[in-house]
């Protein structure tokens, strides 16, 4: 599970990144962020595949709760990292001009 909502994290950000109009929300940041993981949890599921043969495809209930979680936690974090890092660099000037005017 970990894999596959990575996999639609990491399509659906390309997908956002391909049609932008311009480059201010730096996207490419959630790109790699996701690819990056996707590709991390692939290298998981081939060693686990070669641990556990064809158990593999038949895991308990609890694991498949337990990776959703963990997915949906690298998803999250993966946009904390994006906005937090978006907030820093402010590319539109939105975060400056909301200080200045305080």
């Amino acid at each position: 599970m970990t894999l596959l909502i990575t996999v639609f994290a990491a399509v659906i950000a390309t997908v956002k990144w391909y049609n932008r109009k311009d480059d201010n929300m730096r996207l490419g940041i959630l790109l790699f962020l996701y690819w990056g993981a996707s590709i991390m949890w692939l290298v998981d599921a081939i060693f686990e595949y070669v641990e556990l043969q064809a158990e593999y495809f038949t895991p308990a209930l609890e694991d498949m709760l337990n990776d959703t979680f963990l997915g949906l936690a690298v998803v999250a974090l993966g946009l904390v990292i994006w906005v937090v890092r978006l907030l820093i660099t402010d590319p539109k000037g939105s975060v400056r001009a909301a200080l200045r005017k305080n």
